[in-house]
This record gives structure tokens, C-alpha cells and sequence, in this order.
């Protein structure tokens, strides 16, 4: 185990609401260990293994479009139920995180931790800026991805996951 923890935030910030992952992330910066990895992504596979490859925790953030809608819910799951739940999704991204998800397990590449933190979204259209509802649930997102971070280095040695 490397102890090394990946957060990703998946979306596009030109195209509203999906932009929320790389929102928190940037929010993320100076609020966890200078060791763990912040990136953002497009979610496209190859790109979301090469992000994670070794890595013992990964934490990614998402744009959720879900039926019925409650925009600015929020969702936290598991890679098996991230699975689950996306099967059959609509995706603005080449595959689904479902079968990103399913494809790294297939190719053995599946972290030992994988949480997604999911925020339902209301407008995907082009355009920047989250809405107002999205954007009243950033705050409790950030924090659970922030605990996930945390949570992820609970185990590990005090000196890798200082506390800035």
C-alpha cells in the first residue's frame, strides 16, 4: 500500500452545473494534506486510471443526473454502488464512471478505496457557473469529500496527513 489518496473532480466547468467537481476540488486546496493528489478530469477511462494508478484511496466528484430529479441532493457511494447506480446512466462523458469503474476492476486497477461523492445537478447547458441550487450544496460537499480525505489518512503515518 502507498497510503496515497487521489481526489478527482470529474466535469466540465463550461457547461454549468457539471463543473461542480473541479469547483471542489479547487475549494480543496490548503484544506487537506499537501501529499494528496487534486486533479480534475474529463472522465474519460484512460485518463481516470492513469489519475488513480496506484493509489490506495481514490475520491471522486461528480455531477449526478438522476430521475426523478432532486437537483442539489447529495450522494455518496461506494465504487460497487456507483456500479449500480450509473448502469444505464446518461453520461456527458465518453463512458459512464460505472463502467470506468467496471473496466479497471476487469484490468485489475480498481484502488482499494474508491468513495464517489455525487451532487444532482439542474443545468448541464453551455455555460459557466453553477446554479443556485447546486451551488447552496457546494459547502456540505466540500465537506464530505474533505472527510473522505480525512477518513483516508487515518491510517497512515502523522507526518504524511498534517493538517495544514
Amino acid at each position: 500500500m502507498t497510503g496515497r489518496v487521489v481526489v478527482i473532480g470529474v466535469g466540465n466547468p463550461l457547461r454549468g452545473d457539471d463543473g461542480v467537481g473541479p469547483a471542489v476540488v479547487e475549494a480543496l486546496r490548503g484544506r487537506v494534506p499537501d501529499d494528496t493528489v487534486l486533479a480534475v478530469g474529463d472522465g474519460e477511462p484512460g485518463r481516470m486510471l492513469e489519475l488513480w494508478r496506484d493509489a490506495d484511496t481514490v475520491v471522486v466528484v461528480e455531477a449526478l443526473r438522476v430521475c426523478p430529479a432532486r437537483p442539489g441532493a447529495l450522494h455518496t457511494l461506494t465504487a460497487t454502488g456507483a456500479a449500480r447506480g450509473t448502469r444505464g446512466a446518461a453520461s456527458t462523458h465518453a463512458m459512464s464512471l460505472g463502467e470506468c469503474l467496471a473496466l479497471a476492476e476487469a484490468l485489475d486497477l480498481l484502488p482499494r478505496r474508491v468513495v464517489v461523492h455525487g451532487v444532482e445537478v439542474a443545468e448541464i447547458e453551455l455555460g459557466t457557473g453553477l446554479s443556485e441550487t447546486v451551488r447552496a450544496a457546494l459547502p456540505e460537499l466540500i465537506e464530505r469529500v474533505a472527510a473522505s480525505v480525512r477518513h483516508a489518512c487515518e491510517g497512515k503515518p502523522p507526518t504524511a496527513c498534517a493538517w495544514l
